[in-house]
């Protein structure tokens, strides 16, 4: 049951608001060096890795969810954001269209409270930091309970280079003991949510009468088609599989959930897969896993996300090679897929289910289509496919928001160095998610705009180029 907030709670928060606000003012002030400078010195305290290394280990320990070594690979988020930040305007005239005679402003968006998730303790406040400071934007964090030392850590450590800098350190405020009915309260009182992590806490965001941006659940399928025909592209795609099941032990939305695999590479790949490091569960050890992972309806279970896969084998009641990366099940084909085919459905941990497709293209559409159905709407698919026409019926029917060709769904679905997607540790999902947008949520989610219109030269068509066929006499009639 979640706690009540005392008056001396909702005065705590009414103070961080107050406060909050003086640093806006001051922010609100500063020209585009000054902010772009702020947003280096912030980016570069987390980035050094004698700060962030031992961060992110504290954060595993503190959470007791996902793996020490890969996450320490999520700074790369940070130089990411930090990269597009410098390449952009943020202070005064951000886009002109003479054209059109438009200019468009940019002003800050104001106090925003951020809903941290435990999954991503360090990289979700660092990184979205950036982006306010580059609107000039103020944030309060509110951490999930289980991350609230943690998390409020990497604010101390922003705070601390604020100030060296000349800055105000309210420009980032956390909460030191968070609940859901004080989070409520933050959210009530500031100008913008930004609810990263679960459906109860996205849903809790856009009933505070706030406006917010929120995330929605994934179950990334990936397609392996038929022309992953060599041994070369199966290693290729089989490494993007391991980098993208195995990062944080599995811990994000992005991460491959789902392999569709034509039946022609079918075994080909699975052995390509066992080489990357999977472990193939049999009949009996997958049904140990089901009871594990889910109750009888179907709901996860707690205790088995973002672990390693020696940790879910034994959870599970059996042990595996110390070598392997994560676990397969074979899910079978078309008729294995629903809500009450539990494994295709979202993990978020080491465990990866593989389901055949035969025959045409088509029916590995109608498989993905399938496992959508069962969740993760909105969210993430890819592809391995040298074929621009799979590549481009998959982008057509998938009922998601990023799609990501010959690369690992992980890595490249917040944004890579290796592809144009804009980085970010939010992910809007569309309605087909419960979300307002469809696209990472980035700098220009930050800020408001001032558009500014000059007139131009009338620019109107004929009503017989504007109603074509429908055009008929007397429309020219006032």
């Amino acid at each position: 049951m979640a706690k009540e907030v005392t008056p001396e709670q909702i005065a705590q928060i009414d103070e961080m608001v107050a406060r909050a606000h003086t640093a806006l003012d001051i922010i609100a002030t500063y020209d585009q060096q000054r902010v772009d400078r702020l947003c280096q010195a912030v980016a570069a305290a987390v980035c050094d890795m004698k700060v962030w290394a031992p961060i992110c280990d504290e954060a595993v320990d503190e959470t007791s969810l996902g793996d020490k070594v890969t996450k320490r690979n999520k700074r790369n988020k940070i130089k990411l954001i930090l990269r597009d930040c410098l390449r952009q305007p943020s202070v005064g005239i951000i886009e002109e269209n003479p054209a059109k005679g438009l200019v468009k402003y940019a002003k800050p968006a104001g106090v925003i409270a951020s809903l941290v998730p435990t999954t991503n303790p360090c990289l979700t406040p660092a990184g979205q930091i950036v982006y306010a400071i580059k609107a000039r934007d103020v944030m309060i964090c509110s951490p999930h309970p289980r991350a609230k030392v943690v998390t409020n850590k990497i604010i101390d450590i922003i705070r601390a280079t604020l100030v060296r800098e000349g800055a105000p350190a309210d420009i980032i405020q956390g909460i030191k003991d968070p609940s859901i009915n004080l989070t409520k309260v933050l959210m009530e009182r500031c100008d913008l949510v930004i609810a990263t992590g679960g459906r109860p806490m996205v849903k809790s965001a856009y009933s505070s009468g706030t406006p917010a941006y929120g995330s929605g659940a994934g179950n990334a399928t990936v397609i392996i088609d038929d022309t992953c025909n060599t041994p070369e592209r199966q290693k290729e795609a089989a490494e993007n599989t391991r980098i993208s099941k195995t990062s944080d032990f599995g811990s994000g939305c992005s991460c491959d959930g789902n392999l569709v695999i034509h039946e022609s590479i079918y075994d080909d790949f699975v052995k390509a897969l066992v080489a990357e490091g999977a472990y193939l569960a049999n009949e009996e050890e997958a049904e140990k896993l089901k009871k594990v992972m889910w109750d009888e309806t179907g709901h996860r279970l707690p205790n088995t996300v973002a672990i390693s896969p020696q940790k879910l084998a034994l959870a599970a009641g059996f042990e595996i090679p110390e070598d392997r990366k994560f676990i397969a099940v074979t899910g079978g084909g078309i008729n294995d897929i629903g809500k009450e085919h539990f494994f295709s459905s979202e993990k978020l941990t080491t465990l990866l289910a593989l389901f055949k497709y035969e025959g045409e293209f088509e029916n590995a559409l109608t498989m993905m289509q399938a496992l959508f159905n069962v969740g993760g709407k909105g969210h993430s698919c890819g592809i391995y496919s040298f074929s621009d026409d799979h590549i481009h019926r998959l982008g057509m029917a998938a009922p998601v928001s990023r799609i990501m060709v010959r690369q690992p769904n992980n890595r490249g679905n917040a944004g890579s160095a290796w592809n144009g997607m804009p980085p970010t540790s939010s992910m809007g999902c569309g309605t087909w998610g419960g979300n307002i947008v469809s696209e990472n949520i980035t700098l220009k989610h930050y800020m408001n705009t001032t558009w500014v219109a000059r007139p131009i030269a009338k620019d109107m068509p004929s009503n017989e180029e504007l109603f074509g066929d429908f055009f008929k006499p007397g429309m020219d009639e006032e």
